[in-house]
């Protein structure tokens, strides 16, 4: 059958309407100001202040953990609010609190008051996650299911792009002499403010669950989140294959900067390269689930993306098996040499991969769950993605520990990659069976 994708939902054009629009663009500016503030300030203990209990080999780990820390304590009160509430109500909140929590930050920047700011880092943990249970479980109740994966990869593409900017701006400001703190300061308040007055403009998204009694006790409601999850199998293996894929990724994003540096004997502008192509290549991959999913949410393309992923982080390590000394280099001299061009393919091609893993799933997820428990089976993932996060950290740091070279820990996550998803799969023939029907699918008929 000739598909000419003339009924097909257009994704892009999705933007421009004002029940995914304003929500894209509050979205958008959250992602982007969490990572201008937390790369500044981690720039900011790293190369300009001297701080004798926070020294700069630990000040990453100790921003990050602050960072993920509020995503176990109160994903599950966000997901009980964001089935209680109006989405669009808890929009505004959270927007509203970034305000606040930015004016303090600006305070701290000016006066390098370093527990204040780190008190931040915990405040803007917070914030993105009272956010996190409700923009997922919005997205269901604004697009149809033809809209939904679509939906899903602009906003994984515009958040990674989000991450990219904030990152790449946090970096630059707070180094210009002088006036760098005063300049964060300036630009995360503006950040705030855009996000606050986008969100002024997303209309309504009905509480699912009204009725709903909050349970404020933290231990006993994040428990019932995960067996609520547990009781759908499809959609609580589908929470674990999303948990995996942040956990490749936090290896690989938090190996850049020494990756980069020992060996591939780079400088700092090549660990920010590398940040590039794989926020760029996790962009692209999402955006391409719509296209080869014909706007449907297709969970065949899962285990292509999972077969991807082991595929290129493997070839990743053979192609700097061979990588002759060099001295320092900068992005010009790296991309000089042919054999550096491997390693960025690998790069860009396994990057790809994640944002067409993990896409289905979301998709999947927010179609299976049921609408009155949704937004707190999302909460119950982001849980799970917080300890799959801070297992990768502890599992990557004591391999290497071990006397595990970078390359080979590459390696060994590409191999662990294919055991859980063949593992996945076995427990969800569902994945494997439309993968075959898709790639029939789209195999060319023989005249």
């Amino acid at each position: 059958m000739h598909d000419d994708g003339a009924d097909r939902p257009n994704q892009y054009a999705l933007l421009r309407q004002r029940r995914f629009g304003p929500f894209f663009w509050t979205q958008f500016a959250g992602a982007a100001n969490d990572n201008l503030f937390k790369f500044a300030f981690t720039v900011l203990v790293t190369y300009q202040l001297s701080v004798s209990w926070l020294p700069p080999s630990h000040a990453g780990l100790v921003i990050g953990a602050l960072f993920i820390l509020p995503y176990l304590l109160f994903s599950a009160t966000s997901g009980q609010l964001a089935d209680k509430w109006d989405k669009r109500r808890i929009f505004v909140l959270t927007k509203n609190l970034e305000i606040a929590i930015m004016a303090l930050v600006a305070w701290g920047m000016l006066v390098q008051n370093v527990p204040l700011l780190l008190a931040c880092i915990f405040l803007m943990g917070t914030h993105s996650t009272l956010f996190g249970p409700a923009k997922f479980a919005y997205l269901p109740q604004v697009l149809s299911e033809r809209e939904l994966t679509g939906g899903n990869g602009m906003v994984e593409m515009g958040t990674f792009v989000a991450i990219l900017l904030g990152n790449v701006a946090g970096g630059l400001l707070v180094a210009v002499p002088e006036v760098g703190h005063l300049q964060v300061a300036v630009a995360g308040l503006v950040l705030a403010l855009l996000g606050r007055l986008s969100a002024q403009f997303i209309p309504a998204g009905p509480a699912t669950d009204p009725g709903l009694r909050v349970n404020w006790n933290l231990f006993s409601e994040t428990w019932r989140n995960l067996r609520l999850a547990h009781a759908q199998p499809v959609v609580f293996r589908s929470l674990l294959g999303i948990s995996w894929m942040w956990f490749f990724g936090a290896v690989f994003l938090a190996q850049f900067p020494a990756f980069a540096k020992e060996v591939l004997h780079g400088s700092e502008q090549v660990a920010a390269l590398l940040l590039v192509v794989f926020s760029v290549g996790v962009g692209v991959g999402a955006l391409l689930c719509e296209r080869l999913s014909r706007a449907q949410v297709e969970i065949g393309l899962v285990p292509l993306g999972a077969l991807g992923m082991s595929l290129f982080a493997a070839d990743l390590y053979l192609a700097v098996r061979s990588l002759p000394p060099a001295s320092l280099m900068d992005v010009s001299a790296f991309l000089a040499r042919p054999a550096h061009w491997r390693v960025v393919a690998d790069l860009l091609l396994l990057s790809m991969a994640v944002g067409i893993y993990s896409v289905p799933m979301y998709a999947l997820v927010q179609l299976r769950s049921q609408p009155t428990h949704r937004a707190r089976i999302i909460a119950a993932n982001n849980i799970l993605n917080a300890l799959f996060m801070v297992a990768s950290s502890v599992i990557a740091g004591a391999l290497l520990s071990a006397g595990c070279s970078i390359p080979q820990l590459f390696l060994i996550i590409a191999g662990a990659n294919l055991l859980v998803s063949m593992a996945v799969f076995l427990l969800v023939p569902e994945y494997l069976s439309r993968c075959l029907a898709l790639v029939r699918q789209r195999a060319p008929v023989e005249s």
